[in-house]
């Protein structure tokens, strides 16, 4: 098997000129012919100026070649589509399945032996493990790292936690513009994602515990020197990776590792975003990421990371309170720690070898939970047969079971023209419910689950109410708020056929979230119902005709592996 830069040459019909032809580029390039028996790892960089989370991607991978050339390997940096959730309209999640190929299809193409995928916002970890899955070539994820918490007037601030807070006291009228000024300029204090359990922080923290880093890559902030240290340690062991020829991506995504997954999410109240990435980096590797497993696993697992928005603290707080490896060292009783990651240890080896020291402010004890169990549970019933989920660590107990009627957004466009509306028909007691906001209806699937409470009712002091839709919420986000309802009714899931005044009930203990209408009633509707209009041409077309829902991960179907 040729490896390096003599393997995956150009088809010519001779190979011999294909690799004097490459020799030659390789010459202008300044390279000697020693380069062409060292081998190659990919540094593939998501740097970008419309993605300043990653302003760091430059530095980190100038770190990797390091690392590399240390190994004695030779680094080769390349591109790849780079998603941040403000710079990508209408949604990053539209575009994680093409920046996916994109990866894929590189890795295949690109005379490499191993590859180091540098992501961080939000689509970006999940897009390139996708892809990495796919192309199966052994992997190594370098997180950017997270922000720094900011500080205002006494009080540590945290993206994007507190723009929500902030923003909501400024909808409501409790906040004024210039209050608000000053606020704003200290949220995103520097490079890196957003230093709560966002879905950012989520992936990270879920990447390490998958074993596709190594230990320490999740916390570390993205301005701190541990950060440079290890994407130079990352390098050196991706050089490791490609003399070895593994692991590959699919020896360590495997049904151990996934379950895993779930228990860390669980545990530090993460982003529900990672259900339908942890299904669709599943889905990849030919498995089935089990939701009610998940929610099986919630009813037993506290949470115990004292992070916003479940908690007080911030990623630089984890990191230095022990990080990943403490916190499974809390939940060992919980995870196979037999599961192998990329740096060739078990969790296991690496909990044994970890420093003892843990924060129990930071990382609570088992027996001092700052969440009793089941941060996030799955809901089905009649208006949800395949499934939606609800972030209950965010979420207010007493609207935990609840019975009103409907107030329904057709779509993105009806919410944003009526929700501040003063003559808007609206209580405390009304369920609002967001439909044609799903995979197929928005396209994408965006972060408008946490509908904003109507100003009428904020500027009363109302700060919560039960809000339902087929849409995603971010995971700095907070609120009674049922998500991803499956089907979506662009699909023709029951989410369609709801209308203004029908009674809707929502029971988390009992997991069921029912649309109080007899059937020959839904059959009326539903055959009244129609499709939406798909896209005329490109992406968008491709788009809507073959993603999956939620619950298989919003992927490509085309996409799965077997």
């Amino acid at each position: 098997m040729k490896r390096g830069l003599r393997s995956r040459l150009a088809q010519y019909g001779d190979e011999e000129f294909a690799l004097f032809l490459r020799r030659g580029f390789l010459k202008g390039a300044g390279f000697t012919d020693d380069a062409l028996d060292r081998p190659v790892v990919g540094v593939l960089s998501t740097a970008s100026d419309f993605n300043p989370c990653h302003r760091t991607a430059p530095q980190l991978a100038d770190a990797i070649a390091r690392g590399v050339r240390l190994a004695g390997g030779l680094p080769f940096v390349f591109p790849t589509v780079s998603l941040h959730e403000a710079f990508s309209f209408p949604t990053s999640m539209l575009l994680r399945n093409l920046m996916s190929m994109d990866v894929e299809e590189m890795v295949k193409a690109l005379p490499l032996d191993s590859v180091v995928l540098i992501g961080g916002c939000d689509k970006t970890i999940p897009a390139e493990l996708m892809g990495a899955v796919s192309a199966d070539m052994p992997a190594i994820v370098l997180p950017v790292g997270s922000m720094l918490a900011g500080r205002h007037e006494g009080t540590r601030l945290g993206a994007c936690t507190d723009c929500r807070r902030l923003w909501a006291a400024y909808r409501a009228g409790s906040l004024d513009e210039v209050e608000l000024g000053r606020a704003h300029d200290q949220l995103m204090p520097t490079a890196g994602t957003c230093m709560v359990m966002g879905t950012a922080s989520t992936m990270a923290s879920l990447a390490e515990t998958l074993g596709f880093t190594l230990p320490g890559a999740a916390t570390a902030p993205a301005v701190s020197s541990d950060r440079i240290r290890i994407a130079e340690a990352t390098g050196k062991r991706a050089v490791e990776m490609a003399q070895a020829g593994r692991p590959t991506p699919r020896q360590i995504m495997t049904r151990t590792a996934l379950r895993n997954a779930s228990v860390v999410l669980q545990a530090t109240s993460g982003s529900t975003n990672a259900l339908v990435h942890l299904a669709a980096m599943a889905g990849r590797a030919g498995l089935a990421f089990d939701l009610q497993e998940f929610d099986r696993i919630g009813r037993d697992v506290p949470v115990l990371l004292n992070l916003k928005p479940a908690g007080n603290h911030f990623m630089e707080d984890f990191h230095a309170g022990g990080g990943m490896p403490a916190l499974w060292r809390r939940l060992r009783d919980h995870l196979d720690l037999t599961a192998p990651t990329v740096g060739g240890e078990t969790l296991g080896e690496i909990v044994a070898r970890w420093p003892a020291y843990t924060d129990d402010e930071v990382i609570r004890p088992l027996e001092r939970p700052i969440w009793p169990k089941e941060a996030i549970a799955i809901l089905s019933g009649s208006l949800a047969p395949q499934g939606a989920a609800i972030k209950l660590a965010a979420a207010t107990p007493e609207l935990f079971r609840f019975e009103g009627p409907a107030l329904v957004f057709e779509s993105l466009d009806d919410l944003a023209k009526r929700i501040d509306d003063p003559t808007l028909d609206v209580t405390p007691d009304h369920c609002m419910v967001l439909r044609n906001a799903g995979p197929i209806g928005a396209p994408g699937m965006p972060e408008a689950g946490a509908l904003p409470i109507p100003k009428k009712l904020g500027g009363k002091g109302l700060k919560d109410m039960v809000r339902i839709s087929d849409a995603r919420m971010s995971g700095t986000a907070f609120g009674t708020v049922v998500l991803h309802v499956t089907p979506e009714a662009s699909a023709g899931g029951p989410l369609a056929l709801v209308r203004d005044g029908d009674r809707i009930r929502l029971d988390t203990a009992a997991r069921r979230l029912d649309l109080l209408v007899d059937e020959a009633e839904l059959g009326r509707r539903r055959a009244q119902w129609k499709p939406p209009e798909k896209p005329a041409r490109g992406y968008g077309r491709l788009y809507v005709e073959r993603v999956t829902q939620a619950d298989k991960g919003c992927d490509f179907d085309f996409l799965a592996g077997a």
